[in-house]
């Protein structure tokens, strides 16, 4: 099948180059690999961001990406490119109208690129499959003045719901959502994200430490809402244990990074400066040795759609501690592969990390569990079967995709 995925802000190709950990990069990248390894012919469309991008780049995993010239040849950022979206899908239109490859689906990451992608259905009749990676109403709840989503966003996510062929929703918390915002449940596909297990898992190296003091380990973006300073906060409750952030710019920038300088800041405030420790940016592939050195992951953000760091983590067979929210409540079962705290509450989540640490059988019973759950629900394969279902409904060409239950 000729599989189209539109990423409009966030190409595959920037994986390697900006090695943050999570987002929809990587998910773009990692589906589109899994989806041509299950025999069908995909190409990744996104904004070109540089006059030095090529047309199109044939990828080492077997995809091509195309670079869609829509609003001004440089780096913009994503909540800035909604005034483009309709040349974006003007030139999708022509392409796939008169070019020599049109796709049997369409598959839209991320909202922007829904409109983008329905402009182009209109004019070209190719079903569109959409999955959000995050919802404005859930930005505006948890962020609040901070959410610089553009101003239509909610409407737009509800109109885009309504018109598309199939929502692929990520965790059951989505699907609540969708349901509030208005979309039929009936449009709706629970197809959960997939983990690269050749990336991660539990043998490999591992990054050297001082075996004598416990370890937690935090990683992804360096932004508030992924409750990094609830971290920091929670560490007074957690004697002797260091915490180690992994993710942000590169190390050598860390020192002009506002948000690194305010973390440490914070740290000094609630005196545990000396056991909080910031690496910077980690490629992708080192990823898994950081995982594999510490004795928990926390995963603390405030919202989150797919809770792929968890993933993560737990195939490198870590417990993992995270917030009720979004994803990491259908990745992280309480009690059984790790525990669960509120968002926004160090004081509970201190009291978590320092129980788990104090419990090595429970530890790793949450280990076994969580590597036994990584196997046998979030392997790339068992998406990329259940997305094929989806597509060949959509494209009325095969068997029906369950809705969601």
């Amino acid at each position: 099948m000729r599989i189209a995925m539109i990423s409009e802000h966030a190409s595959p190709l920037a994986v390697p180059a900006e090695p943050d950990v999570g987002g929809q990069h990587t998910h773009v990248a990692e589906l589109a690999t899994a989806l041509v390894g299950a025999g069908h012919d995909v190409r990744v469309y996104t904004r070109r961001d540089s006059t030095a991008m090529p047309d199109a780049v044939p990828t080492g995993d077997g995809y091509l990406v195309c670079h869609v010239p829509a609003g001004p040849p440089e780096r913009l950022p994503r909540d800035e490119l909604l005034p483009y979206l309709g040349e974006f899908g003007r030139w999708l239109a022509g392409a796939w109208r008169d070019g020599d490859w049109a796709p049997d689906v369409a598959h839209a990451h991320f909202w922007m690129s829904g409109l983008a992608t329905l402009h182009a259905a209109r004019r070209t009749g190719v079903p569109v499959v959409q999955t959000y990676h995050g919802l404005g109403t859930v930005a505006r709840r948890q962020l609040g003045n901070q959410d610089t989503s553009p101003p239509g966003r909610i409407g737009y996510e509800r109109a885009i719901g309504r018109a598309v062929d199939r929502v692929v929703v990520q965790c059951q918390d989505e699907v609540a959502e969708l349901l509030r915002l208005g979309v039929p449940r009936s449009r709706m596909t629970l197809v959960p994200t997939g983990v690269d297990e050749e990336l991660f898992g539990p043998e490999g190296p591992v990054v050297p430490r001082d075996p004598a003091r416990p370890r937690i380990l935090t990683a992804g973006p360096l932004v508030a809402a992924q409750g990094l300073p609830d971290v920091v906060r929670a560490l007074p409750g957690v004697p002797d244990a260091e915490c180690v952030v992994v993710g942000g710019p590169p190390a050598d920038l860390l020192p002009s990074d506002g948000t690194a300088r305010r973390l440490l800041a914070l740290a000094t405030a609630c005196g545990v400066a000396e056991r909080v420790r910031l690496v910077g940016a980690v490629p992708r592939t080192e990823l898994g040795r950081w995982y594999r050195s510490a004795d928990i992951l926390v995963a603390a953000p405030w919202y989150g759609p797919s809770g792929l760091t968890p993933l993560e983590g737990m195939a490198c067979g870590v417990p993992v501690i995270g917030t009720t929210v979004g994803g990491i409540t259908d990745t992280v079962v309480d009690g059984l592969t790790g525990d669960l705290v509120p968002p926004r509450d160090p004081r509970a989540l201190g009291t978590a990390v320092r129980r788990l640490l104090r419990d090595n059988v429970r530890r790793f019973s949450y280990a076994t569990a969580a590597l036994d759950r990584i196997r046998s629900r979030y392997s790339w394969k068992r998406a990329v079967e259940q997305l094929g279902a989806v597509y060949e409904t959509v494209a009325g060409i095969g068997r029906a995709a369950p809705a969601v239950a």
